[in-house]
């Protein structure tokens, strides 16, 4: 018992140095807020995104879900995931896409108001990933449903996540869609 007490004793208090912390925040808030002013622009102050597992190995969807923790917080700059793709502007899909996911694919795109904006978001989804080729894959999210915007990683993080959604809304703005146009 005294060696254990011992060691936690010994361990330092802050395990994540924090100098890598705060050299990240700027760029964080400025594009947090470049974020922001698009999502008020285009979507008159929220944007609501649907997030759909097609057979993934998880990673990506943990770095989506770092999105919503304190440290990133993406809710404050007027995003949020949303249950159902009834009420999504957006479609963020990660995986492969199993042959048992396609059809529930193909509802969700369809079961999404116009105009909707799809994001294939890391490898997998984009073309295959470590699966492509495979009997039980349909390599890529692209094969099944008409993709707007890819973000490429294995798994992308949260930074390189929102700089891609700042680079997608910048597009979005510049060329906005007609409505009934997918």
């Amino acid at each position: 018992m005294r060696e254990f007490l011992s060691k936690i004793i010994q361990t330092p208090r802050l395990l994540t140095p924090t100098r890598h912390i705060m050299q990240q925040l700027p760029e964080l808030e400025v594009i947090g807020s470049a974020l922001q002013d698009n999502v008020r622009r285009l979507f008159k102050g929220s944007l609501a995104i649907r997030q759909i597992d097609t057979g993934s190995d998880n990673a990506t969807e943990q770095e989506l879900a770092a999105l919503t923790n304190a440290y990133y917080d993406i809710e404050r700059f007027g995003i949020h995931f949303v249950p159902s793709p009834r009420h999504a502007d957006m479609l963020l899909v990660t995986g492969p896409v199993t042959r048992n996911m396609a059809e529930a694919l193909k509802r969700a795109y369809d079961a999404t108001p116009h105009p909707k904006l799809v994001v294939a978001v890391g490898d997998d989804a984009i073309g295959g990933g470590i699966y492509k080729g495979s009997y039980a894959v349909l390599d890529g999210v692209s094969q099944v449903i008409p993709v707007d915007y890819q973000i490429a990683g294995d798994p992308p993080s949260p930074l390189v996540i929102m700089q891609s959604l700042l680079a997608i809304l910048d597009g979005a703005k510049k060329a906005p869609k007609q409505k009934g146009q997918s």
